[in-house]
């Protein structure tokens, strides 16, 4: 039966989710093992499509393996000898006309409490989680996978002039490793700012990363490149929205899951900004589906199949 909307009080994101299929937590850790290339009573991997059900799930529970599918998918692609090509998925949670935030900066809520449980969920399938410096000052995220249970990525911050102050949680807590990536003109100024830092984070110099293009302020393949040399491939990039469109804009996304939520902003931070056509032909028309997340709807966005 479908959940109700109470339309004069909307779910907020530190809500408890209460329609959880009742074999999906069960299910969820036969995912972790998968993410570890472990076989499963209810998981099986072909050769040719990926890993696939092998048993009877819930309706629900089979639309959420269908979502975290092709990141189980790529992982063990990089198992393969000789394979080496990074694979990053995105998520970005906007309004219905397309804002992250009010005018006034405010994010709160708008998206719920099981868009707040995927976020963990693809945090903990992932290598390392990707933010940018301002989702950092503004929202001093822990970015850690406490909602649900598996392993703690890498928290890389993308800070490519180190203009953050280092006081930052994700550089303090200790609670999972973390990477703030810089130019490398600019590294000595973010390991300064770390030297009385208790808890050790380490700054990781890209050469060349700022952009010569003031539009695009730096490049995210050089960045993808330099965490693939530390051995994490698999990559989320969670925002904010504009890290996220700089990540697209560069083609270096694989997937995009864009949580539309039912609410009207009118006017502040951007979501998702794309690279502007002049005719509807030309504009990418991504393979598509959707999968509803209490009162939000997520578009999972195949990037690698747009038909321009």
């Amino acid at each position: 039966m479908p959940s109700t909307v109470q339309l004069t009080s909307p779910p907020a994101a530190t809500d408890a989710v209460t329609d959880v299929p009742l074999d999906w937590p069960g299910f969820w850790l036969q995912v972790l093992r998968a993410r570890d290339g472990e076989l499963s009573p209810q998981l099986r991997q072909n050769p040719e499509s990926g890993w696939e059900l092998d048993g009877q799930v819930s309706a629900r529970t089979a639309a959420l393996f269908g979502l975290y599918k092709p990141l189980l998918d790529a992982r063990a692609h990089q198992r393969r000898p000789r394979s080496q090509s990074p694979w990053l998925v995105a998520q970005l949670g906007q309004s219905l006309d397309g804002f992250v935030a009010t005018a006034t900066g405010d994010s709160y809520y708008v998206n719920g409490a099981h868009c707040l449980l995927h976020l963990h969920r693809l945090r903990a399938l992932c290598d390392a989680v990707v933010v940018g410096a301002g989702t950092v000052s503004i929202d001093n995220p822990q970015l850690t996978t406490r909602r649900v249970p598996g392993p703690q990525p890498v928290r890389v911050v993308m800070d490519p002039t180190a203009r953050l102050d280092g006081q930052s949680r994700v550089f303090r807590d200790g609670q999972a490793p973390t990477l703030w990536v810089c130019d490398t003109r600019h590294a000595a100024q973010a390991r300064a700012r770390l030297a009385r830092q208790a808890v050790p984070t380490e700054v990781l110099p890209v050469d060349d990363l700022l952009a010569t293009d003031a539009q695009a302020c730096y490049h995210p393949q050089r960045a993808v490149d330099a965490l693939a040399r530390r051995g994490l491939k698999l990559l989320f990039v969670e925002g904010g929205g504009i890290t996220v469109s700089r990540f697209f804009s560069a083609g270096v996304l694989d997937r995009l899951h864009l949580v539309v939520a039912p609410v009207l902003i009118g006017n502040g931070r951007r979501g998702l900004q794309a690279p502007p056509h002049a005719v509807m032909a030309d504009c990418p028309r991504p393979k598509a589906r959707t999968l509803a997340l209490g009162p939000d709807m997520l578009w999972d966005l195949d990037l690698r199949s747009s038909s321009s």
